[in-house]
């Protein structure tokens, strides 16, 4: 069976999650999996299409231009749906606004983490074999990410 056809609606809704807008999510599965065609890639997991989705999406995140773009034309409709944005964090509810500068401030590798415990509900042990690594270093990665989170609050309290 095609790999879009399969595997398609679950990477979208995963990107929705990770984008909050369903053209955008569409946008980064079709891009995927155009790359994947163009590369003659027709034999691949489900593992290394979260992978990809993923670093898609928080390449999405970080495109400063395409921001800039977006809140120019939509700065009082996005300003309002980011305020009333919240993602949960263990029990705590992040907004857009401090996840992106999460996003921005934490490696790669920690963003990828960030997002499939607090966005996909990942175990330790599921992202730790997302993302080919110990279980052990995930843990230290999301102690890390908490550390930022408790940080950025303080900073945006003071």
């Amino acid at each position: 069976m095609d790999p879009y056809l399969r595997y398609g609606p679950s990477l979208v809704r995963k990107a929705r999650r990770m984008l909050g807008n369903d053209a955008d999510a569409q946008d980064v599965v079709q891009a995927l999996f155009v790359r994947l065609l163009a590369e003659g890639m027709h034999d691949v997991d489900l593992p290394y299409l979260y992978r990809a989705v993923t670093h898609n999406c928080l390449t999405w995140l970080r495109d400063h231009h395409n921001r800039a773009r977006l809140l120019q034309r939509e700065a009082p409709a996005l300003h309002t749906a980011q305020a009333q944005a919240r993602t949960r964090c263990d029990e705590q509810a992040l907004g857009q606004d401090l996840l992106l500068k999460l996003l921005a401030e934490l490696s790669e590798r920690q963003s990828a983490v960030l997002v499939y415990r607090f966005l996909d509900d990942c175990s330790q042990e599921e992202i730790a074999e997302l993302l080919q690594t110990s279980r052990k270093t995930v843990g230290k990665d999301l102690a890390q990410v908490r550390a930022a989170i408790e940080r950025l609050q303080r900073e945006g309290d003071a």
